[in-house]
């Protein structure tokens, strides 16, 4: 039995993850199907880093960053009004109705989405020297975080992959997270063709509730996860699917 496009899972059980590398291989053994021809697996730094690099490492992936920055509302920066998401083309979405209330105007947008953009450059300069994206078009992509609360940023960033914004549209697309509430996965289901996610708490409190150590990722995490990846994959077809 399965519940829309998700595996079924523990939908009850009050499971807490020893840390972001054992909910990494967990997701990797749901995920070993997808490992041939070669997958891609799209991160969202930095939580999602030590997520991701679990799962490219069981599959012989390859391990990319997929950047997505919040559109914060006018003096409420964590009050999310849409997203902006990194690719060859930039892709924003904005809830127009939130933002209006919130008194969010398309001039104060298209400043943010700039400025978020800026952001963005900085970071992909800053853990992948400023590399473009490797090309999702006809391959297997899985968007990897370390769970999933509103999902807003996370429907953003699927809707991007989906729409070809990373170099081509996927051959499948699939969303792999630890946990999340079963309403978010039921708002992204559309945005994808799999969700794997094997806890699915009713009551949902907040991700980091889900590990017994939920530390910042720091930068040199996400440096290390990459250059990991690349040496592993350095002449395995990177740039495309084996």
């Amino acid at each position: 039995m399965t519940h829309g496009p998700w595996e079924e899972a523990d939908r009850d059980m009050a499971w807490i993850y020893q840390d972001r590398a054992e909910a990494g291989r967990d997701l990797a053994e749901r995920l070993r199907p997808l490992a041939r021809p070669r997958p891609l697996v799209l991160a969202l730094p930095r939580g999602g880093v030590p997520v991701g690099a679990e799962i490219a490492r069981a599959l012989e992936a390859d391990l990319d960053l997929l950047f997505v920055r919040k559109i914060g509302a006018p003096g409420q920066e964590e009050y999310g009004i849409g997203a902006v998401v990194d690719g060859v083309r930039p892709h924003v979405v904005v809830d127009w109705p939130r933002a209006r209330a919130a008194g969010a105007d398309a001039a104060y947008v298209d400043a943010i989405v700039a400025e978020q953009l800026r952001e963005i450059t900085r970071q992909r300069r800053e853990y992948l020297h400023g590399r473009p994206p490797l090309p999702a078009g006809g391959r297997v992509v899985i968007v990897v975080d370390d769970g999933i609360a509103t999902g807003a940023s996370m429907k953003a960033a699927l809707e991007a992959v989906r729409q070809g914004t990373l170099g081509g549209r996927p051959a499948r697309l699939v969303l792999a997270v630890p946990v999340a509430p079963p309403d978010s996965l039921t708002e992204l289901a559309p945005e994808c063709d799999q969700i794997v996610c094997p806890h699915r708490p009713d009551l949902f409190m907040a991700v980091g509730a889900h590990y017994r150590v939920f530390d910042q990722v720091g930068d040199d995490a996400v440096r290390d996860a990459l250059d990991q990846a690349g040496r592993r994959n350095t002449g395995a077809g990177r740039a495309g699917p084996a």
